[in-house]
């Protein structure tokens, strides 16, 4: 999982990576919002959801302590980092800011 990873956050197009888990509430509120940034977004930007129980490695190498944790990459570097649920509007405006 690890090597796939890094080949999708090696990426110029900004990835927007979702660590999250089944059992979280606000993980569920966050996943429709996040279809609504992508349908915006189209191609500019990549979302990919983690799900920390099942990639526990994945989720220490990051220090992920908390779900749900966004954290946006270009160019498999780190640019952004938030924990907690966030309305579509910001998403969108941390996202535009590394396109």
């Amino acid at each position: 999982m690890k090597d796939s990873f890094n080949n999708i956050i090696n990426s110029e197009t900004p990835v927007l990576v979702d660590f999250h888990a089944d059992w979280c509430g606000p993980c569920k509120m966050l996943a429709p919002i996040l279809k609504q940034v992508k349908d915006e977004m189209g191609n500019a930007l990549k979302i990919v959801k983690i799900d920390v129980d099942k990639n526990q490695s994945l989720a220490s190498t990051y220090q992920v302590r908390g779900v749900p944790t966004m954290i946006l990459f270009k160019n498999g570097k780190q640019v952004w980092r938030q924990s907690g649920v966030l309305q579509k509007n910001d998403i969108l405006q941390v996202v535009q800011q590394h396109i």
